[in-house]
């Protein structure tokens, strides 16, 4: 098969890495790419995600299937477009995709389908006076977040009524942009995050590792948002008894109600959770595999990973084709552009990128370019570290190890990934 993957991070060099091992994989090609990606896969002379060159590319090179890896390409249209074309896509329509690019109308969609979630208001720029009155209104803490896209980042959680009035008057006037324009004020859920990624043809699905990501900037949770500084799978904290109230709570309503609504989810299904007393809350919906939480999923997984999502994308979905959904543990760590997610400085030379090439860990590059023979840094988050083993502790150890031959000016990682994760096992 001939596959060509969009995208230019840390996941999509994942899914290269992992559908190359498929024995069904002729060529992989990227758009953009990266340095990471380009070692597995083939360039195509087209630089930025121009969606008529994709698909005269595709049409051009017997593509089998595209595999989308950002949110914003899912939230255009690209998948309608190719698959106007008849070339099979692995990512959902741009109405199903709204399950993401809308904040609102997730939390709409899982209110009128009884999927559990925090409760919650929605107000537009104009509705100011309106959503002061509900802040006022409500206990704190309260989740802010940007109903567009906003890479990760559009969510702030406030601890008293003054804060969430000025988080909201600087998400009205621009701080995410367009995407801030109309916002969604939730209570807050206190619990311990998971994320699950439920592969799916739109009827059927497997769910693969649970993994728990570490969204904040600093050790201990603390900071900003950021897009993920590191996962690791599976977590324990979800064991079977949750898994199955995650499936027949959430999973499947949620996939019953898009093909009720007329927008069957063909892709990968992020669920981010919070689990309280042992039950589970939606914390957002993603329509695309999470990053980094795919760098560490997908090391534990054993199976062929491209059969299983072409499968999906014919509307076939062949769970046979995996062996295990985890093997093994796995713990990704991101190295950072100091001062990220905020501003931070990039042009910065690799170093020790080859004292780290092992068969148990593998170096993913999410901001990274290639200039004279050199990786220079180029991005907020850089690279991801991932180690696997028999222990999530052995994993964790690697993967740092791993990190500390790895410099860069300027660099930045948090210290604690995978840690928590320690409390739900005793390996």
């Amino acid at each position: 098969m001939n596959v060509l993957i969009i995208g230019n991070g840390g996941r999509e060099h994942a899914l290269a890495y992992f559908i190359s091992k498929s024995p069904l994989c002729s060529n992989i090609y990227a758009i953009p790419g990266n340095p990471g990606i380009f070692s597995i896969a083939q360039g195509t002379g087209i630089k930025n995600v121009n969606y008529p060159e994709i698909t005269k590319f595709c049409i051009q090179k017997n593509i089998d299937l595209v595999v989308i890896g950002p949110e914003k390409p899912l939230s255009d249209g690209l998948s309608d477009l190719l698959r106007e074309q008849g070339i099979n896509v692995f990512g959902p329509s741009q109405k199903a995709a709204r399950i993401e690019s809308s904040k609102a109308f997730a939390k709409e969609f899982m209110k009128k389908y009884n999927i559990p979630t925090a409760d919650y208001a929605v107000f537009n720029k104009n509705q100011f006076a309106e959503a002061i009155d509900y802040i006022n209104s409500q206990k704190h803490p309260l989740v802010l977040k940007a109903d567009g896209l906003a890479a990760g980042k559009g969510v702030i959680i406030s601890n008293s009524a003054e804060e969430s009035i000025e988080i909201m008057k600087n998400m009205f006037e621009g701080l995410f942009g367009s995407a801030g324009e109309t916002i969604v004020i939730e209570q807050f859920l206190k619990g311990d995050e998971a994320s699950i990624l439920a592969i799916t043809d739109g009827n059927n699905y497997i769910t693969l590792a649970p993994s728990q990501d570490h969204k904040k900037i600093y050790d201990g949770d603390k900071g900003p948002n950021t897009g993920g500084m590191g996962a690791y799978a599976p977590t324990e904290l979800i064991n079977q008894t949750l898994l199955n109230k995650i499936k027949t709570k959430i999973i499947a309503p949620t996939l019953d109600g898009l093909k009720n609504e007329g927008t069957p989810f063909i892709g990968c299904l992020y669920v981010g959770l919070m689990i309280c007393n042992g039950e589970p809350f939606v914390v957002e919906f993603n329509a695309r595999f999470g990053d980094p939480e795919t760098q560490a999923v997908l090391n534990v997984l054993e199976g062929d990973l491209l059969k299983l999502l072409y499968s999906a994308s014919v509307g076939k979905l062949d769970t046979s084709v995996i062996i295990n959904i985890a093997d093994s543990y796995a713990c990704c760590v991101v190295i950072a552009s100091e001062g990220y997610p905020g501003h931070y400085k990039t042009g910065f030379p690799i170093k020790g990128l080859e004292l780290t090439e092992k068969d148990d860990i593998i170096i993913f590059h999410s901001g990274t370019s290639f200039i004279e023979n050199q990786i220079y840094t180029s991005g907020g988050r850089v690279l991801c570290i991932c180690a696997k083993a028999d222990t999530l502790k052995k994993a964790i150890e690697k993967a740092y190890s791993a990190v500390e031959k790895i410099f860069f000016e300027n660099m930045y990682y948090r210290k604690d990934i995978g840690k928590k994760g320690l409390n739900y096992t005793s390996q």
